[in-house]
């Protein structure tokens, strides 16, 4: 909430556009309390829920709050549905699309095709992927409060793809992987 107090302390010379800016800036607060709000409920009802376990094991990914890791449960439930992490990821849309022609095989950006939602939450927060591998202090207490395999799930998910990212960036991978080509 800094940025609102800087935003707060603006001035400008006619009274109207001090007016638009109070109200702006007044709008801002209200919506990120009711954020906070909604956060509070949904963490209240998460740790009731059955799949609490695998929503607080996905919390413990780089790049992984809250609201992405109830979205990920909510919409894909249970993930050993799925024979594989290829066909998972073939649900959410987050495979390379193909144009064949006789031997001639072409890969082209991700299908999108699939849960939207999902796909659009991951790819957000695999940009996080691109600063090298840490442990800040909020995902070193929920790493705290797991269990040592998970611990090492995170650390090992965290280390192999920032290694992919700066392989694909060394590349001339357009600098972000090639997600370049994701538009939501």
């Amino acid at each position: 909430m800094r940025y609102l107090r800087w935003l707060q302390e603006q001035q400008f010379d006619h009274p109207a556009h001090q007016i638009a800016l109070q109200e702006m800036v007044e709008a801002v607060r209200v919506a990120r309390e009711r954020v906070e709000r909604l956060e509070r409920t949904i963490e209240e009802f998460v740790s009731v829920w059955s799949l609490e376990p695998f929503v607080r094991a996905l919390q413990t990914l780089r790049g992984i709050d809250l609201i992405v890791a109830v979205t990920f449960a909510t919409e894909v439930g249970d993930v050993s549905r799925f024979e594989s992490p290829r066909q998972l990821m073939g649900y959410l849309g987050l495979v390379p699309g193909e144009r064949s022609s006789g031997e001639t095989v072409r890969r082209g950006g991700i299908t999108k095709a699939g849960n939207g939602r999902v796909r659009h939450m991951l790819v957000e927060s695999a940009w996080t992927y691109r600063q090298r591998p840490k442990i800040g202090k909020t995902k070193l207490y929920l790493l705290e409060q797991t269990s040592p395999a998970v611990r090492e799930i995170a650390w090992k998910a965290q280390s192999r793809l920032t290694a992919r990212y700066r392989k694909l960036a060394a590349r001339g991978k357009a600098n972000d992987g090639g997600l370049h080509r994701y538009r939501p």
